[in-house]
Order: structure tokens, then C-alpha cells, then sequence
């Protein structure tokens, strides 16, 4: 299901008790009553939006709002609501998808993949700071900057997406990497040792230890993305030994929960270790941001955005354990 900000603020009443038990009380008129604060115990909390909020096309302004009524004051955001406050067309976004398609949408897919990187090799970066400084203000981090697709970017594009990470104040970017392309990682991480910003590799179920060891040995900047969900899933073990052993590589993680078996489930009720994994953070200082990635079936009765809320007081009490 897909919100507007009026559906979310709408929704943010409904997580009245969930909000108030993450320390971020809401107004009657669902405003928040004080800047947001995920970092608990050391430890930032984030979401990957907009994808959590189940339209990566949401304007970066409602993507805020949903952030802030959640209470949580750092995100892993994908390009798309920056591009669109700068100014780019829409259709160049919507155009560019993969799939299925007959000739004729293959043909209207590279073209508007053509003017896309054409508006990008000439976007208001500008713009984009000012982008940062709406969320800055609101007190939302854009700790890390998500691009689709990155595998086809040129040169040209390679850079303006590391200039745009820098300009939204990230620290990172991700990206996903095919176990299929592991060669990619080695000019990904040529661009990443040039920009020094490092690029968190993300993978799903086919996604092995080995794989990100061969891209962190190409480049100094290479690192890792760990869905700990996803390590569960594919590699039937605990991803803490991973951690422990590449901390330094790690970009930020997407904590879900997945059974052995593969089957996405409710925080708690699978066989990844969120607790150790969050624990295992804090009690080293790790700088690496647990990134919430909300992907189980909402409940019937349940709201995404009360499901989120939940996510977020799970770790929370996790962290406070």
C-alpha cells in the first residue's frame, strides 16, 4: 500500500502508544513535539526509506514526515525523492525499470534511461544541499545514499553520484551487487577510493561471505551492506561472526527477520539474531547504522506504519537491554 503524507499523518495517531513508548510523544494534531532521536545506547537507529514506506517514489518532504512522526532521526535514503526535489522528471524515473517488456517499451526504456543520465550530468547539486538542510533542520541524517541501477551508470554518472552522496551529507552509498557481476565491484570501488565515500554492497539469500570478500580485496572503499535477514536466510548461519570479522567493513546494516528456512517474519519471531547483532554494536562502538528494513506480511488489523513503529521499539528495547 502506498501513503501521502496525509495518510501518514493519519497513521502516526493510530502508533499514539507505540510513539510514546519510543519517547516521542505526539501532538493531537500528530505533530511531534520534539526533534526525533533514534541513537540509543550509541547505537543509530535508521530506516531504509522510501522504500519502508512502499513507494520509492514518495516526495522527499513526506518521506521526512513519516520519519519524524516514527521518531527516528537517520535514514539510508535512495536517490529518487532528492533527484525529484531537484527538479528531474518524473517520467525519466518511472521509465527506466526492468523487466518484462515488449520492444516498444524496451525502446522507450532506453531512451529515458539516455535523458535521465543526461539530466545528471548537468543536476543542481545545489539544490540537493538544500535537500540535506530541510532534513538537518527537521533533525533527520542522510546517513547513506541508495542508487538502483548503478551497475549501468558511465563515468560521468559514477561521479555525479558520489558528488551527490557528498552533497546530502552521506557517508556512504549502497548499492545492490548480482553475485552474477562480482567484477563490477572492482571499478565501483575505483570511484569510491576516489571519492572516499565508502559503497555498502548489498546482496540477498545468493549473497555469501566470500562475494563480499572478493569486492573489499579490489578497493579499500568497498564494503558491505549486511542484511542480516538475508545472511540468515541464504547462508543458514548467524551473520555475527561476519560482523565481528569485517566491522570495519560495514557500511550499515538492514536488520530483519528471517527464519532458516528463508520466510521473512516479525521482528522476534525468526532465527536471526537481532539482539546479539544490535548488542554486539553497541558494546563496540561500531559507528554502523542499524538500518530498519520492514518487509514482513502487516498483520490483519495492522497498519504499515504501526508495524514500523514497532520495528523501531524492538530495537530500541534491544539496545537498552
Amino acid at each position: 500500500m502506498l501513503y501521502t503524507r496525509r495518510e501518514l499523518g493519519r497513521l502516526a495517531l493510530a502508533t499514539l502508544p507505540a510513539a510514546g513508548v519510543m519517547g516521542r510523544p505526539l501532538s493531537v494534531l500528530g505533530a511531534v513535539a520534539a526533534k526525533p532521536d533514534s541513537k540509543v545506547r550509541g547505537v543509530q537507529i535508521g530506516l531504509n526509506v522510501p522504500y519502508n514506506f512502499g513507494n520509492n517514489l514518495m516526495s522527499g518532504d513526506d518521506v521526512l514526515d513519516g520519519c519524524v512522526k516514527l521518531g527516528v532521526n537517520a535514514v539510508e535514503l535512495r536517490s529518487q525523492p532528492v533527484e525529484q526535489f531537484m527538479g528531474v522528471p518524473q517520467a525519466l524515473l518511472t521509465g527506466t525499470g526492468r523487466g518484462t517488456q515488449t520492444p516498444e517499451q524496451a525502446a522507450a526504456r532506453k531512451t529515458a534511461a539516455e535523458d535521465l543520465r543526461k539530466w545528471r550530468t548537468s543536476a543542481p547539486l545545489a539544490k540537493a544541499k538544500e535537500f540535506r538542510k530541510k532534513y538537518e533542520d527537521a533533525g533527520v541524517l542522510i546517513q547513506i545514499l541508495k542508487f538502483d541501477n548503478i551497475l549501468n551508470f558511465n563515468d560521468e554518472v559514477l561521479d555525479y553520484a558520489f558528488e551527490l552522496a557528498k552533497a546530502v551529507g552521506a557517508g556512504a552509498i549502497s548499492c545492490e551487487l548480482p553475485v552474477d557481476q562480482v567484477e563490477a565491484a572492482k571499478r565501483l570501488g575505483q570511484f569510491a577510493d576516489k571519492h572516499r565515500i565508502m559503497i555498502g554492497f548489498h546482496g540477498h539469500a545468493t549473497m555469501t561471505p566470500a562475494i563480499w570478500e572478493q569486492a573489499f580485496a579490489v578497493a579499500k572503499h568497498n564494503g558491505a551492506n549486511l542484511d542480516i535477514g538475508h545472511f540468515v536466510g541464504g547462508n543458514k548461519t548467524s551473520p555475527v561472526p561476519f560482523l565481528k570479522k569485517h566491522h570495519d567493513r560495514i557500511t550499515h546494516l538492514h536488520v530483519k527477520d528471517k527464519t532458516f528456512t528463508d520466510e521473512t517474519v516479525a521482528f522476534g519471531k525468526g532465527d536471526t539474531p537481532i539482539v546479539e547483532v544490535l548488542r554486539v554494536i553497541r558494546d563496540n562502538k561500531w559507528p554502523i547504522q542499524a538500518t530498519i528494513e520492514f518487509e514482513y506480511p502487516i498483520p490483519q488489523g495492522s497498519d504499515r506504519m504501526t508495524e514500523i513503529a514497532k520495528c523501531v521499539d524492538y530495537c530500541r528495547k534491544a539496545l537498552e537491554g
